[in-house]
């Protein structure tokens, strides 16, 4: 055989193993129990930290297990949760919690009773904790509301859940109660009977407020403010607001909510700067990266408030990514209010009624046709400067000239516009425009601006610290520095004169 063959030979062997290496080093796929088993021992790790955090008297461990909640929902299946209930979860409850499952699962339960026995018997540290047996419930819950269960399941369990809270006097339990809360509040809310859990929410608010429970104190007025407002309870909802006071340590998922209530109550009540302030509030406390669906609906809010006010918002508002496709309407709103025209803005409320009705903002942008009639007789006073009611009406598609001699009457009596009326003739005079610099208006809009300038010096030197008055009792004035520094100079004299004296001697 030619040495040319054999390197040949040799090269293709080689190959070959180079391939054999790289099927063997390649990862294998995980199968669905990789996957459980990998989320059991999730579970259980997060078992240990709620119980070091229990034991440690560290809240922070505990803190750590409800944020890792969202990750660990995504996890979750029958099989998992069937497993860690099985081994981790307390005896007396145990039953009540693999009730949920398919009945297939008990005889599974029923082969490896023995097996579970063991690890039961092993953990019992941690089947005692009552966190522990609240935190497998809930999750059981949260699964049973992502997997979309019938709504009676959801709703036993939820029952047993708000009776284990009741029933444990704990304040290591306080932060895993207002997550408890939620998930409780929103199964209700999903089987329509939001208001039938009122009385026990303003309990449990009752009992967090006099246990100082400021992670349950925050989670239950938003969960009453957000009750009230599914209602159109707003008055019931203001005086809430009134009667308590929102804890400032909470967090700022929890202030964002409460920020975006106050808003919605506020633009409710015609109070349109207040509610625009706490909605731009609530999107700058809101997540950046997460929590899409909240700013949408906060945004909307904020538009419609602002259109209001008499403000076009900024265009750069409706090129974000994550709003431009649930801003859409608004934006040929904001278009139609911006040029006054009429009909546009009844086409676009026809056209999209339904989303402005399921979005909640339905009956603010009704009161935006009064801002829109403004806008509209202000072009025309500036286009015409003598215009008959008749060609008002068609302009604004109103049904008779009566209706704009009216409108008219009322732009001129807000000062909107500043014209004159000829009601014999039927036709609108403008008067002519001032120049704005002749009058004293710039001299009054400079002193606003000097007094508001000065109120927030003023405020700023209020906000000063000063040290106490004990302060300067160790501190020479001037008069004694320089005292005591004209005693030093003549001491160093004194002393000089002494030592040349000694050296003469």
């Amino acid at each position: 055989m030619k040495p040319s063959t054999e390197k040949k030979i040799e090269k293709k062997e080689e190959s070959k193993d180079v391939e054999m290496k790289e099927e063997e080093d390649a990862p294998k796929e995980q199968t669905q129990e990789d996957l459980d088993k990998i989320s059991q021992n999730d579970i259980k790790e997060q078992l240990k930290q709620i119980e070091r955090s229990i034991s440690l008297k560290e809240p922070r461990l505990l803190g750590r297990v409800l944020r890792s909640l969202n990750a660990t929902r995504k996890k979750l299946n029958e099989n998992v949760l069937f497993k860690v209930i099985s081994v981790y979860g307390a005896p007396a409850a145990k039953a009540s919690m693999l009730q949920v499952f398919d009945k297939k699962m008990d005889t599974d339960m029923e082969v490896d009773q023995g097996h579970q026995a063991k690890k039961s018997a092993k953990l019992a540290n941690i089947q005692l904790l009552p966190e522990t047996d609240i935190y497998l419930h809930l999750l059981t819950l949260v699964y049973l509301l992502d997997s979309k269960a019938d709504i009676s399941k959801s709703l036993d369990c939820a029952d047993q859940l708000s009776e284990k809270m009741k029933s444990h006097n704990r304040r290591t339990l306080d932060p895993l109660n207002a997550v408890c809360y939620f998930y409780f509040a929103r199964v209700y809310e999903l089987a329509n009977r939001y208001h039938e859990i009122r009385t026990f929410l303003h309990a449990r608010l009752r009992s967090s407020t006099l246990s100082q429970d400021t992670d349950g104190q925050a989670m239950l007025l938003n969960l009453l403010l957000r009750n009230y407002i599914h209602y159109n309870l707003f008055d019931q909802a203001d005086k809430l607001v009134s009667k308590s006071t929102f804890p400032e340590s909470a967090t700022n998922n929890d202030w964002a909510r409460y920020l975006c209530y106050l808003g919605v109550i506020k633009a409710i009540q015609l109070d349109y700067s207040e509610a625009h302030k706490h909605l731009m509030n609530a999107v700058r406390k809101a997540p950046q990266n997460v929590a899409i669906g909240f700013k949408q609906h906060v945004m909307r809010l904020a538009i419609v408030v602002q259109l209001l006010l008499g403000e076009i918002p900024d265009r750069k508002v409706f090129r974000d990514k994550h709003l431009r496709k649930t801003l859409e309407p608004y934006l040929q709103l904001t278009q139609a209010v911006r040029t006054g025209n009429l009909k546009l803005f009844s086409e676009v409320i026809d056209q999209f009624k339904e989303k402005f009705q399921a979005e909640k903002t339905y009956t603010l942008i009704l009161r935006l046709r009064h801002s829109v009639i403004k806008t509209a007789i202000r072009m025309i006073s500036l286009s015409y400067s003598k215009i008959s009611l008749q060609d008002i009406s068609s302009k604004l598609c109103l049904d008779n000239p009566a209706d704009a001699e009216f409108i008219v009457c009322k732009a001129i009596r807000d000062g909107v516009i500043d014209a004159t009326i000829d009601h014999k003739m039927k036709y609108v005079q403008s008067k002519e425009n001032v120049d704005v610099y002749s009058t004293a208006e710039p001299q009054s809009a400079f002193h606003e601006r000097i007094c508001f300038s000065l109120d927030i010096y003023n405020q700023s030197v209020k906000a000063m610290h000063y040290p106490p008055k004990s302060y300067n009792d160790g501190i020479e004035s001037l008069k004694e520095q320089r005292e005591r520094e004209q005693q030093d100079i003549e001491y160093a004299k004194n002393l000089a004169e002494d030592e040349e004296d000694d050296d003469f001697l």
